[in-house]
C-alpha cells in the first residue's frame, strides 16, 4: 500500500516495510495487535533490493521496522549506521535480530514427470534444457543470497562458471522470488530454484534442499528515523518472544523459529536436513563480503547473464547440436568460454562501485564510477559472445 509521511493524527500508527508474504507476517501482526490494541500497523510491501534501496536513501516515510528474509542487505543498512542500536533490548547490540531460519533449494509440482534434481550440479544436465526459473537477484534478495552462495562455497571463478553454465537450462528470469512459485504453478517451467518456506506453504509443490545445507537467519530490525520507536521495540520483542516464536511453526506461516527452545519443543516439525544444518552448519555466510560486492555482483549477473540470456543460451545450443561432428576438445573449450566471466573479483570490491547498491539496472543513480564499470563489463560481455559466436560460425560451416 501507499504510504504518506506520518502525521499528528496517525501518532500511533507503527510502519514497517517488508519483501515478506502476508501469510508470515499478518498472523505475527495480528498477534501483536492483540497484546497491543492501541497501536495501528501499516505494512508496505516491496522486494528486498527495493526496499533497501527506500531505506538506504534516507527513509523519508520513517518506517520503524526492517524486516526481509536475506541477511546482506542488514549488513548494508548497518554499515550506513541505519538500524538503531539504543533503547531496545530486543533489538540486540546490532539493531537486528534473527527471528527464523531458511535455506535454498528447488521445487517442483507433485506428480511432475520431470526427475527432481538431486544436487545443484544436477540442474546443469542437458534434461532440463529450458525447464528452470529462478529469479533476477537484482531484484530478488533470495536470488541475490542463492547467487552470494555459490561464489562464497565453491569461489570466485568456479561460483561463476556454475551460473553461467546454469544459464543453458533457463526458461525466464522473473522479477520477484514468488514469480517463480507462480511459474511452477501456471507450468511456465518445471523446476524452479527458491526458498524454503515459499515452497513448503504452497500446496502441491514439492521442495528439496540443495547439498551441502547452509542456513541463513532471516532477521528483523529497529530503524533509525522511525516515527514509533517504542511500538517498533515492542514489536521485535513480540516476533522473537516464545508466543511469536511458535507462531511460526503454524503449517500455513511455515518457518524455522531463530528460538532452539521452540525449534526443540517442535519435534518433527523441523525438517531433517535444515535441523542438522543448524547444528552442525559446515560453513557460515559471510553478509559482511556479500554487502561488500552488492551492487557489483548484481551488475554482473546483469550484464553476463540476464542480458545475454537468449544469445547465450543459443550458443550452448549450437555447441549441443555440435557433438559428434567436431573434436570434443574444441567443444569443450567453447563451453568453459561460456561459462567464464572475465572479471577478477578484486575488481568487484571498490567501495565506489558498493556505495549505492540499488537496482543494478537504477542507471540514473549510477555514480561515475558505477556507469564507467558497467560500460567496461558489457563490453567484455559482448566481445566475449561475440568470439565465441565467430568461432561456432567456423565450425559450423560446410566442409569442402
Amino acid at each position: 500500500m501507499a504510504l504518506a509521511a506520518p502525521t499528528a493524527a496517525v501518532a500511533q500508527t507503527l510502519r514497517i516495510i517488508t519483501s515478506l508474504p502476508p501469510s508470515l507476517t499478518d498472523p505475527l501482526i495480528a498477534g501483536f495487535r492483540d497484546a497491543h490494541p492501541g497501536i495501528e500497523v501499516l505494512v508496505l510491501n516491496k522486494n528486498t533490493n527495493s526496499a533497501l534501496s527506500e531505506v538506504i536513501r534516507g527513509n523519508s516515510r520513517q518506517f520503524d521496522i526492517f524486516w526481509v528474509s536475506a541477511p546482506e542487505p542488514f549488513a548494508l543498512i548497518k554499515a550506513r549506521s541505519g538500524f538503531s542500536t539504543t533503547g531496545c533490548e530486543a533489538a540486540g547490540t546490532d539493531g537486528y535480530v534473527p527471528f527464523a531460519f531458511s535455506s535454498i533449494g528447488w521445487a517442483r509440482r507433485s506428480g511432475n514427470e520431470v526427475f527432481m534434481p538431486g544436487t545443484w550440479d544436477d540442474l546443469l544436465l542437458p534434461a532440463y534444457r529450458g525447464k528452470i526459473g529462478m529469479a533476477l537477484p537484482s531484484r530478488s534478495g533470495t536470488s541475490h543470497m542463492m547467487v552470494e552462495r555459490f561464489l562464497q562455497v565453491r569461489g570466485w571463478e568456479e561460483g561463476w562458471s556454475f551460473l553461467l553454465a546454469l544459464s543453458q537450462n533457463l526458461a525466464t528470469l522473473s522479477a520477484r522470488s514468488f514469480g517463480v512459485i507462480e511459474g511452477i504453478e501456471a507450468g511456465r517451467f518445471d523446476i524452479g530454484l527458491t526458498i524454503d518456506f515459499l515452497a513448503q506453504t504452497q500446496s502441491g509443490l514439492d521442495f528439496r534442499y540443495g547439498q551441502p545445507v547452509m542456513v541463513f537467519p532471516a532477521q528483523i530490525g529497529l530503524l533509525t528515523g522511525g516515527g514509533q520507536p517504542v511500538a517498533a521495540c515492542d514489536f521485535l520483542g513480540f516476533v522473537t518472544s516464545d508466543q511469536g516464536q511458535r507462531i511460526l511453526l503454524q503449517p500455513e506461516v511455515g518457518r524455522i523459529p531463530a528460538s532452539p527452545a521452540i525449534r526443540d519443543a517442535a519435534g518433527d516439525a523441523i525438517p531433517d536436513a535444515l535441523d542438522l544444518a543448524i547444528h552442525r552448519s559446515w560453513q557460515g555466510y559471510d553478509a559482511e563480503l556479500a554487502q561488500a560486492r552488492y551492487w557489483s555482483v548484481n551488475m554482473i549477473f546483469e550484464l553476463f547473464i540476464a542480458d545475454l540470456l537468449p544469445r547465450r543460451r543459443n550458443m550452448f545450443a549450437r555447441i549441443d547440436a555440435l557433438e559428434g561432428a567436431v573434436e570434443a576438445a574444441e567443444l569443450a573449450s567453447l563451453r568453459r568460454e561460456l561459462s567464464r566471466v572475465p572479471i577478477a573479483e578484486t575488481e568487484a570490491l571498490p567501495s565506489a562501485l558498493n556505495a549505492n547498491p540499488g537496482y543494478a539496472s537504477d542507471l540514473i543513480r549510477m555514480n561515475e564510477a558505477q556507469q564507467e564499470a558497467r560500460q567496461r563489463w558489457a563490453a567484455a560481455a559482448k566481445a566475449q559472445l561475440d568470439a565465441v559466436d565467430l568461432a561456432l560460425t567456423r565450425l559450423e560451416a560446410p566442409k569442402p
